[in-house]
């Protein structure tokens, strides 16, 4: 089933970062307003209403989106609406060879084999280690519908996660998002991010190359995409969507070694969301039209690692 692609960083006050696919969609934090003050990762979902107008994303409105300061950075998913100020970029030297190679053989890269097992699309989440953080201990946990629904989707019902994920209201409208995941062939996996021990975060991580989110865009083998919201007021704020991206991003690169870059693709407006992936480490490599939103493309590579 295909990853839902997400939108871009929560609005004012709002809780992470969440997912984002061409049908659905990915990487996003939702919010009720960008807040240009906040870093935190809001609510990403599947194409969420558009954040309050806000004109494209430009230096120095990044720059006034400081760490930790009251609002969220939810990636969210695509909206109807487009901005009309764009910020003019320079495509990087590879995209000619990558688009001529795209327009050859367009969509979504190698299908898997069949039989492939859940989990090794992605190299196994549920099999990564709690890693240290300047926060506490953080581990990225496989969702269970029996343990995680409820919780879950008492988050897609906070008013900041909603505005972006759309998925306010009965558990079965959560568990539509989440089943097809779960149950499906691994190239999107649903995680709840634990903190010493207590689940504050929801996470997708999905194949990029295998996704819709590959017609818009020139992906490579491997690339992995994220989305995330922050679920718990108490973490909102803190600065902890910046940490938690960066500290996410690391263990991609870590743990998939066939993987050379983390994507994500916030709404342009939500400047909020765009300045917590540059504080983790991303760039911003473009401004792409995806159904529904202009997405700020944002690449974090391994090969400028040692930079960070």
């Amino acid at each position: 089933m295909p990853h839902p692609q997400p939108g871009s960083a929560p609005p004012a006050a709002a809780p992470g970062v969440g997912p984002g696919q061409a049908g659905p969609a990915a990487v996003s934090t939702a919010e009720t307003g960008a807040d240009p003050s906040s870093d935190d990762p809001l609510t990403a979902g599947n194409g969420g209403p558009a954040a309050p107008a806000a004109s494209g994303v430009t230096a120095a409105r990044i720059a006034g989106a400081t760490d930790g300061a009251a609002g969220n950075l939810a990636t969210a998913p695509a909206h109807d609406e487009e901005t009309e100020d764009t910020l003019d970029l320079e495509l990087p030297h590879e995209w000619p060879e990558l688009l001529a190679r795209r327009a050859a053989c367009p969509g979504p890269a190698e299908e898997p084999r069949p039989g492939t097992a859940p989990g090794e699309l992605l190299d196994h989440p549920a099999t990564w280690p709690a890693v240290p953080t300047a926060a506490g201990r953080f581990q990225l946990v496989p969702v269970l519908l029996a343990r995680d629904l409820p919780l879950i989707s008492a988050w897609m019902n906070d008013p900041a996660v909603a505005a972006f994920w759309e998925l306010a209201g009965p558990e079965e409208l959560t568990e539509t998002h989440l089943r097809p995941q779960v149950e499906g062939d691994g190239r999107s996996i649903p995680c709840l991010g634990v903190l010493d021990g207590t689940p504050m975060s929801y996470w997708e991580l999905y194949r990029a190359d295998l996704d819709p989110l590959a017609r818009h865009f020139p992906t490579r083998p491997h690339d992995t995409g994220v989305h995330l919201l922050i679920g718990g007021v108490a973490h909102r704020g803190r600065g902890l969507g910046t940490l938690l991206l960066r500290t996410v991003a690391d263990l991609v690169l870590d743990r998939r070694s066939r993987c050379s870059r983390v994507l994500a693709e916030p709404d342009v407006r939500n400047v909020a969301s765009v300045a917590a992936f540059l504080g983790a480490g991303f760039r911003l490599c473009a401004e792409i039209e995806l159904p529904g939103k202009r997405a700020a493309l944002m690449i974090r590579d391994r090969e400028l690692g040692h930079l960070l």
